[in-house]
C-alpha cells in the first residue's frame, strides 16, 4: 500500500485521522502551579496547632493573574484552578475551615490541617514539560487524544488524507431497500454495508453504485470512480465461477482472481487500473462481504493512511458452546461475546445458522468474529478461541 499524502488540520477537526507526525507539547500541563480545591492558599507552617485563625488578604478566582504576597499568619482565598500564590505552598479545603464558603473573608479558622505540606496543588508541568512527546505517528486520534493536544498548546495536527474509496455492488436480483420485490429480487444491502465499513475505517465514500450482469455498468463506474479521485474501489459479487461473472468478465484484465482458504470469502479477485486505482473484488453474499472486507480491505485502508495498528483488537475467550468448522478453511464466524459473568466473558455463533455467507440478518446481532485455525475441525465448549472485536 501507498501512503497518502498529508495535509495539516486544526485540532478540532481532526477526529478519527491518522497522524503522521509526531505530536510535542508547546506547554506544560499544568501551566502553573495551580489550586485541586476550592478553599485557601496557606503556609503549611501557620497550621502547626489547631484550630489556626488566619487572616484572609486576598481573593483569588480561576483566570486570576494575581500574585498576592502572604506573611505568617495570612492566607488567600483561591478557587480550583486558580493561580497559587508565589508566598504560599498548601491548599485548605472550605471542608477543612470552621465558617466554609459561607465565611471565606477577612478571617478563616483551620479546623483540620492537611496531611502534609503541598496538599491539594497541582504542580506546572507534573502531567507533561514542553517539549516531551505527547503522541507518536501512527495513532488515530480520538476525543480523548484531541484534547490532550489541545491542553499541550498544539493547534493542529499533520494527519494523512482519508483514502477516497468507491463502492460497486453487482447482481441483476438487486432492487433498492424498501422497493416492491418480485420474484427472484433482493433488497440490495452491500453497498450499505461496505460504504458504512469503509468510512469506519477512515475513508470518504465518494461514489456508490448498484450495476447489473452486464459488463458496461461496471466498466463504466469504474471509470467514474477514477473521475472521482478514488484511491480504491470495492465491488461486491461477480467474482466466482459462475455464467454471470461481471467482475471476472469486464475486468479479467486488470485484476486477478483466485481462491482463498477462508470460510466465508472463498473467491477473491484484486487488481490495478492503469492510473493506480486499487480494486477489491469481494463475493456478493452479505457475510462473506462483510468477513472480506475485514481480511483484505480494511487492513490496506489503514496502511494507506500511516496506521501504526492494521488489525483489528482481538480477543482471546472460551467458547460458551461447540460448531463445526470447514474442514482446511480459516473460519471467520459471526459471534457474540457474552459478558454475563464480568470475570469470565464466553464467545458464541450471533445466530444457529453459524458462519454461512447468505445469513444477512444475522450480522445485526455480530459484535466479533470468531476466527478458527484452518486446522480445527470442530469447536467445543471451553476451547480457547480467537476473537476480532468489531462493534
Amino acid at each position: 500500500m501507498r501512503a497518502l499524502p498529508t495535509e495539516a488540520l486544526p485540532v478540532a477537526l481532526a477526529l478519527g485521522r491518522v497522524l503522521r507526525e509526531p505530536v510535542r507539547a508547546r506547554v506544560d500541563i499544568p501551566v502553573f502551579d495551580n489550586s485541586a480545591m476550592d478553599g485557601f492558599a496557606v503556609r503549611f507552617d501557620d497550621l502547626v496547632s489547631l484550630p489556626s485563625r488566619l487572616a484572609v488578604v486576598a481573593d483569588v478566582p480561576a483566570g486570576s493573574a494575581l500574585d498576592p504576597p502572604l506573611d505568617a499568619g495570612q492566607a488567600a482565598r483561591i478557587m480550583t484552578g486558580a493561580p497559587m500564590p508565589a508566598a504560599a505552598d498548601t491548599v485548605v479545603p472550605f471542608e477543612d475551615t470552621a465558617g466554609g464558603l459561607a465565611d471565606s473573608l477577612g478571617v478563616v479558622e483551620v479546623v483540620r490541617a492537611p496531611a502534609a505540606r503541598g496538599r491539594h496543588v497541582r504542580r506546572r508541568g507534573e502531567d507533561l514539560r514542553a517539549g516531551e512527546p505527547l503522541l507518536a505517528p501512527g495513532v488515530r486520534l480520538s476525543p480523548l487524544a484531541l484534547q490532550a493536544m489541545a491542553a499541550a498548546g498544539v493547534a493542529q495536527a499533520i494527519v494523512s488524507r482519508r483514502p477516497r474509496v468507491a463502492v460497486v455492488s453487482t447482481g441483476a436480483e438487486l432492487v433498492a431497500a424498501g422497493a416492491e420485490l418480485r420474484r427472484g429480487q433482493i433488497p440490495e444491502s452491500n453497498s450499505v454495508l461496505l460504504a458504512a465499513l469503509a468510512a469506519d475505517a477512515g475513508a470518504e465514500v465518494v461514489l456508490v453504485r448498484s450495476v447489473g450482469d452486464g459488463g458496461d455498468d461496471l466498466v463504466a463506474a469504474v471509470a467514474e470512480a477514477e473521475a472521482a479521485g478514488a484511491d480504491a474501489l470495492v465491488s461486491t459479487g461477480g467474482v466466482s465461477a459462475g455464467a454471470y461473472e461481471p467482475v471476472r468478465t469486464a475486468l479479467s484484465g486488470t485484476m486477478a482472481f483466485t481462491k482463498v482458504a477462508m470460510q466465508p470469502g472463498k473467491p477473491q479477485g484484486f487488481g490495478e487500473t492503469a492510473g493506480g486505482m486499487l480494486l477489491f473484488g469481494l463475493p456478493g453474499n452479505p457475510v462473506s462481504a462483510a468477513v472480506s472486507f475485514e481480511v483484505f480491505v480494511r487492513p490496506a485502508l489503514q496502511a494507506m493512511q500511516g496506521a501504526s495498528e492494521l488489525a483489528r483488537p482481538a480477543l482471546r475467550l472460551p467458547a460458551a458452546v461447540g460448531w463445526r468448522c470447514p474442514p482446511g478453511r480459516r473460519q471467520y464466524l459471526p459471534a457474540a461475546i457474552d459478558r454475563a459473568d464480568p470475570s469470565r466473558w464466553r464467545v458464541a455463533p450471533a445466530t444457529a445458522g453459524g458462519s454461512g455467507s447468505h445469513l444477512a440478518g444475522g450480522l445485526a446481532h455480530a459484535e466479533a468474529y470468531a476466527v478458527v485455525p484452518a486446522e480445527t475441525e470442530q469447536v467445543t465448549e471451553g476451547d480457547l478461541v480467537d476473537v476480532m472485536v468489531v462493534a
